[in-house]
């Protein structure tokens, strides 16, 4: 027998059916809105480049990666990384496993090698357990292994994008990023919903710390 669906849960379709950025993502053969939100990035900042090897956290169903692998070129390279699977993209080093997970995260390392990385992009976000309190330190843990990532394998100069959603954490892991590049932005993508806490930190020209 089928379980009722919560009214949030209905909410949410509903919301989900009616925005425009959903069709128009479905219109463009793309594999979520999310890609809108890296190409608005893209299109005011310019952190995707020929030739540059990069690695996208948080992947599924690659949205961020199936936006970003033509603008690395023949030479470039991209490395993506979710806990769930998701179809192959031509070019794209994909591997499945969870971020948190040591053996995961060596075997990531081990793919990249000893290059360094001109850009890593996080757009992993925890299963929403409906506390609050919970959920936003879930959030800045991620946000946290991404950052930890990000120091040890980012070119100098190299530049991280980050969701984080602002409350409990949000200032210090700001200001944490600001110790370790020389520029950090705030970015609200016009894709991200509007009542959504959600936002993305772009730190650029990193420098060891």
């Amino acid at each position: 027998m089928s379980q009722k669906r919560r009214p949030s849960s209905a909410r949410w379709l509903a919301e989900h059916e009616a925005d425009p950025y959903v069709h128009e993502a479905r219109r463009l053969g793309l594999r979520s809105r999310a890609a809108f939100k890296l190409k608005e990035i893209q299109e005011r900042d310019r952190i995707l480049k020929p030739g540059q090897i990069v690695v996208d956290l948080g992947a599924a169903p690659g949205g961020w990666s199936q936006v970003a692998r033509p603008l690395l070129g023949s030479r470039g390279q991209l490395f993506a990384l979710d806990i769930l699977p998701f179809e192959p993209i031509p070019g794209v080093d994909i591997i499945i496993g969870d971020f948190r997970e040591d053996a995961v995260l060596h075997q990531l390392e081990a793919r990249v090698g000893d290059q360094m990385v001109d850009l890593v992009m996080s757009d992993m976000a925890p299963n929403i357990s409906g506390v609050d309190a919970a959920d936003q330190a879930a959030s800045m843990y991620l946000c946290e292994l991404a950052f930890e990532f990000a120091k040890a394998h980012l070119k100098p100069r190299g530049t991280l994008l980050v969701k984080a959603f602002q409350g409990d954490g949000f200032d210090a892991y700001l200001g944490s990023l600001r110790e370790a590049f020389e520029n950090v932005a705030i970015r609200k993508p016009k894709a991200s919903r509007p009542r959504s806490r959600e936002v993305y930190l772009l730190a650029r020209n990193f420098h060891a710390v």
